[in-house]
């Protein structure tokens, strides 16, 4: 471990967009604790992915983040195993719609919890930490929290809420800590939707006329994290110009 190696722990990091943060994280040379819920196959082979290029510096944390008692745990192993913990990226999420003559306690739970109060809970175990080696916290959000999406008003409520916890952090735990978000746009379709229309029209109404990638999410969390010291309480949109276009 170099004197610029980070700690970094991604929730939900096993698949999409958290595997490429974790692969990209992991080339600048940062050790990677990769959080998963269920997909402990993915998590595994990701982790060992990365080992085989630098032994010894990526594991796997286990959590269902709907139970708080076990968050503790997934802090811990990232300064067991590390030693310290500089980065924590808030990245895990539930998202699927939910009408509101529809809505069941059971929905609200999930996407809250999953995109609200997990966050919170997290940092709430990991600031300790944070403050020791003047770290930095990232949320993932969504360019839906400012731009409500048809059928969606729990999960764009919640997103929004974190746009909100992400400000409010960073105010309360500066100077020690950096808190940002990142507001993706159209960078993967949900893995359950096949190509529709709808889709298509979507494509219209961004300025650069095409999808993002997990790379332009990536890129901009190293650079939040690495070159970024003078940069908290912002909430930047990666979404090809499309939350101008609302």
């Amino acid at each position: 471990m170099t004197a610029s190696t980070k700690t970094v722990l991604i929730t939900g990091g096993a698949k999409r967009i958290g595997r490429q943060m974790a692969l990209t994280l992991h080339g600048a040379g940062h050790n990677i604790v990769v959080h998963y819920r269920s997909s402990a196959n993915a998590a595994s082979t990701l982790v060992g992915e990365m080992n085989a290029k630098r032994p010894e510096s990526a594991v796997t944390a286990q959590c269902d983040l709907m139970d708080i008692d076990c968050i503790p745990a997934v802090i811990d192993t990232a300064v067991q195993c590390f030693g310290r913990l500089d980065v924590l990226i808030n990245n895990a999420s539930s998202f699927y719609p939910t009408p509101i003559e529809l809505l069941e306690i059971d929905f609200w739970n999930d996407l809250v919890g999953s995109n609200l109060k997990a966050p919170a809970f997290l940092v709430k175990h990991a600031a300790k930490h944070l403050r020791d080696t003047g770290g930095s916290i990232i949320n993932i959000v969504d360019i839906h929290a400012k731009n409500p999406m048809a059928d969606h008003p729990i999960y764009c409520s919640a997103k929004a809420g974190l746009e909100m916890l992400t400000k409010a952090l960073a105010r309360d735990l500066a100077p020690a800590i950096r808190v940002n978000a990142v507001s993706p746009g159209a960078i993967l379709w949900p893995e359950h939707n096949s190509i529709t229309p709808e889709k298509s029209e979507i494509l219209k109404k961004i300025p650069l006329q095409r999808m993002g990638a997990p790379e332009d999410i990536a890129s901009l969390v190293q650079f939040l994290i690495d070159q970024a010291p003078y940069i908290t309480g912002q909430v930047i949109a990666v979404d090809g110009g499309r939350s101008v276009m609302i």
